[in-house]
């Protein structure tokens, strides 16, 4: 009797051990089911991130929109702001050059001076003489340079843009091309430029090249002077031939390229202007500029100018738009002034695409020149 009750004890624990089929199915269900609050900490993972993402992001957007819209209150409190991106003569380009040593830039026929238009301003500059005397001009000084103005080659008074020096690339290759065309090139840089000492202001940028276009004169004699002015550098010369023509010493020509009509038009049409359709634009950021002293009129300078003038622009220039080139040459051509003198407006189509500082690349520039 008792081996038969722990018989049947046996038989049924070794039953119960082994799980009959609906006992299979709901022990592997048990197994694969996770704990309620293991699904749901995994639930909150991905959200927490994305989340997490979408704030930090906003944050960035908050951010950068406060600093949009607090940049126009903080030019207009400072103009002196406006005034550096106007000048950019921060923006040192290219950087690591010597201006002492301009044959590092391939001139092995230039020279490099220091002149002195006021007390505690200096200003670098660059002397390239005509091809037909490269060979001459190797190793020799200042005085000989100086001397060499007298020759019987015209001369060219280059005033460049904002920005760089000038040992910028593109000016060099310019100043290469025009000595090989024969003619003498002399370039400096404004007060506050390069290596020249001072503050940039538009009267003192006029002032500089004042006082290197009188340099010039006491040099050369009768030759031919011409003044070259381009992108900004085309208000320093508009402002620099009026005072010349005011006084009855003027250019034998003017050349702009790449001009503009007055700097406030030139800043409402820059096409990096991010703040053109910001409301209240001219208040915020054309009157510091006036504020500053700032106007670079070609507009109202070429009324007063007499002598030959030539205007290069290219369709396709992204910095000063081709529509304000054109709207200066028409307000010259119907000058009183210019009555008695050739006005011409040479544009490059953009297929050249010379764009904003690249016109010194075209074949036609020296028959243009003539």
């Amino acid at each position: 009797m008792r081996k038969r009750n722990e018989s049947v004890t046996v038989e049924h624990e070794r039953a119960a051990a082994v799980p009959g089929p609906l006992d299979k199915g709901c022990s592997l269900r048990r197994s694969l089911r996770l704990p309620s609050s293991a699904a749901a900490e995994g639930m909150k993972r991905p959200l927490g991130r994305r989340y997490g993402l979408w704030f930090r992001l906003r944050k960035v957007i908050l951010w950068l929109l406060g600093v949009y819209i607090a940049i126009p209150f903080l030019v207009k409190l400072c103009p002196a702001i406006q005034a550096k991106l106007v000048f950019l003569n921060f923006v040192r380009v290219p950087y690591f050059i010597d201006l002492k040593r301009p044959q590092d830039q391939g001139l092995n026929h230039t020279c490099n001076y220091y002149l002195q238009p006021e007390e505690d301003v200096t200003i670098g500059v660059w002397h390239t003489v005509p091809a037909a005397l490269w060979k001459n001009a190797r190793g020799k000084d200042q005085p000989w340079f100086e001397e060499a103005l007298g020759s019987t080659h015209p001369v060219i008074l280059y005033l460049h843009g904002n920005a760089g020096t000038r040992g910028g690339d593109h000016r060099v290759e310019l100043y290469k091309v025009l000595s090989s065309l024969g003619y003498h090139v002399v370039t400096f840089d404004y007060r506050g430029w390069g290596d020249s000492i001072g503050s940039p202001s538009e009267r003192g940028m006029t002032y500089d090249a004042l006082h290197v276009f009188d340099w010039i004169k006491a040099r050369s004699g009768d030759n031919p002077v011409y003044i070259w002015g381009h992108s900004l550098g085309t208000g320093v010369a508009t402002n620099l031939v009026r005072r010349l023509c005011e006084r009855e010493t003027p250019p034998d020509a003017l050349i702009l390229e790449s001009p503009f009509t007055n700097i406030r038009e030139e800043a409402r049409s820059h096409p990096f202007s991010i703040y053109r359709y910001f409301p209240g634009f001219d208040w915020f950021f054309l009157d510091p500029i006036t504020t500053s002293g700032i106007k670079f009129a070609n507009d109202e300078n070429v009324k007063y100018i007499s002598c030959s003038l030539l205007i290069l622009h290219a369709e396709d220039d992204p910095v000063v738009p081709f529509h304000l080139g054109k709207k200066l040459y028409n307000i010259a051509v119907t000058s009183r002034s210019f009555r008695d003198y050739k006005v011409q407006f040479v544009p490059f189509h953009t297929d050249l695409g010379y764009r904003h500082k690249y016109i010194y690349r075209s074949p036609e520039l020296p028959r243009i020149l003539r």
